[in-house]
């Protein structure tokens, strides 16, 4: 059975998401940030990075979100979560994916893991005190180019939705405020509607 090693309130709520819109069988272990679980040698021995999420598999250990949520997507085919069988429809999926992991998330990060990229305090305060407007171009850049509607990349629901739903789901922590895009936020609500994302909220937010 598959094991999914996640933290309220991270990225690890994407692939929990798609765990259960594929149908999957798996289990969901909790890590708390709060008691450094993170960090203990239990868990640096399923993922060496100290990070959710890690997805446990018969052959292995997957990280990094836009990897595990591909995983999913091309072990459960029947639950369509990716064009599987178009390699540009899937290549596109995963630039957003890619865009959301690399910019958008890293965005995010600067306001709460500051001291990965400087040690001056000063220099925590200039970047955290960036992340509303760099979260709010992101988002905007979502809004106007990328987002293809109703779902992220179209007419059919994929992977790339409960990532979005995920990050979206950060805006008003991040200083911005939703409703300056509308299209992410009715997104936001049609998501937090469907039955996978509600049972899962109730599982991480418990």
């Amino acid at each position: 059975m598959l094991k999914l090693f996640y933290t309220p309130g991270t990225c690890s709520l994407a692939s929990h998401i798609a765990l259960e819109e594929a149908g999957a069988a798996y289990e969901a272990h909790r890590i708390d940030f709060s008691k450094a679980e993170q960090t203990k040698p239990e868990y640096l021995a399923i993922n060496p990075k100290g990070r959710v999420p890690a997805l446990v598999i018969d052959r292995g250990i997957l990280t990094e979100t836009p990897a595990i949520l591909a995983y999913i997507a091309q072990s459960f085919p029947e639950a369509r979560l990716a064009p599987l069988d178009d390699p540009f429809e899937f290549a596109r999926l995963q630039s957003f994916l890619s865009y959301l992991c690399s910019t958008v998330h890293v965005a995010h990060a600067h306001a709460r893991r500051a001291a990965r990229w400087a040690d001056d305090p000063a220099a925590h305060e200039a970047m955290k005190a960036k992340v509303p407007q760099n979260m709010a171009a992101c988002s905007d850049l979502i809004e106007r180019a990328m987002f293809a509607g109703p779902f992220v990349m179209g007419e059919n629901y994929s992977i790339a939705d409960p990532y979005l739903f995920t990050i979206a789901s950060w805006l008003e922590a991040d200083g911005v405020d939703p409703a300056r895009f509308p299209k992410i936020l009715d997104h936001r609500n049609r998501m937090a509607a469907r039955p996978a994302v509600a049972k899962v909220l109730a599982v991480v937010q418990s």
